[in-house]
């Protein structure tokens, strides 16, 4: 698939992987719709970088965890552009809650969690959908985790989240072809700021140089190396449909997690 004056709607990318996926599109000549909830400043920020790059701008509010503002921002792409030929379903939330703690997470926790990370993606999908057939070629990326995979994570809500995104990958990418290819990112530990917050400046170091030493190539993830990931997938998959991508260094081939 080739992105040149194409159409990318990125939802949460106002930061972190949303926003670096924004700023590679952007390089190879990709118009971009920037969606955030809640960080405006930094949506626009964004959005500025990608327009010194020479390509088109975008920026929308939304919560994609309601369907009105799924609908409302798909329509505010094809207002702006007249076409949307790329969704990336990146945002995505959690609550930081150790998996041996049962009773840290609430029924109402679960819920918040997959209305954002599991119905949100579908919601988007399915305010995308005409648009994205129309357009004759067209892809969306789901950013999963390996959390759905291995049930690790921030939480086991989050994981059980991600879990239900890789199921539903599956399933979008059986009705939406042929049109449409419909794949998953699932990214391991992601350095920056987000992981940093969520499990403190201390935990997050140790956890980082654990990690780099158990990968088979010595490193973690960025969001700039699952960006480039999603890119690979949008214009290097075009018989790939309904799989999920691992981007954690190789840190998944080694079960103890650390390289002897």
């Amino acid at each position: 698939m080739q992105i040149k004056n194409a159409v990318a709607l990125i939802t949460g990318s106002s930061s972190g992987i949303g926003a670096a996926t924004a700023r590679l599109f952007a390089e190879y000549g990709c118009n971009v719709v920037i969606n955030y909830s809640r960080n405006e400043a930094g949506a626009q920020k964004v959005a500025d970088d990608c327009r010194a790059l020479g390509v088109e701008a975008l920026v929308v509010q939304a919560d994609v965890s309601r369907d009105e503002d799924c609908r409302a921002l798909v329509q505010a792409t094809l207002d702006q552009f007249g076409r949307l030929n790329i969704l990336v379903n990146n945002a995505g939330t959690t609550l930081f809650c150790a998996h041996e703690n049962l009773d840290g997470l609430s029924a109402d926790d679960f819920l918040n969690i997959y209305r954002v990370n599991t119905v949100g993606p579908y919601q988007m999908v399915r305010a995308a959908e005409k648009a994205l057939r129309d357009s004759g070629v067209a892809h969306v990326v789901n950013m999963a985790s390996i959390a759905g995979l291995a049930g690790v994570g921030s939480s086991i809500a989050y994981a059980a989240s991600k879990g239900a995104l890789l199921t539903m990958t599956k399933s979008l990418a059986r009705v939406m072809g042929p049109q449409v290819r419909v794949n998953a990112i699932c990214p391991g530990f992601v350095q920056g700021e987000w992981l940093a917050q969520g499990l403190g400046q201390e935990r997050y170091d140790a956890l980082l140089e654990q990690t780099k030493r158990g990968a088979a190539l010595n490193d973690a993830a960025s969001p700039e190396t699952v960006a480039q990931a999603v890119l690979g997938l949008v214009i290097g998959g075009d018989l790939s449909t309904g799989e999920a991508l691992l981007v954690d260094g190789g840190s998944h081939l080694n079960a103890s997690g650390v390289k002897r």
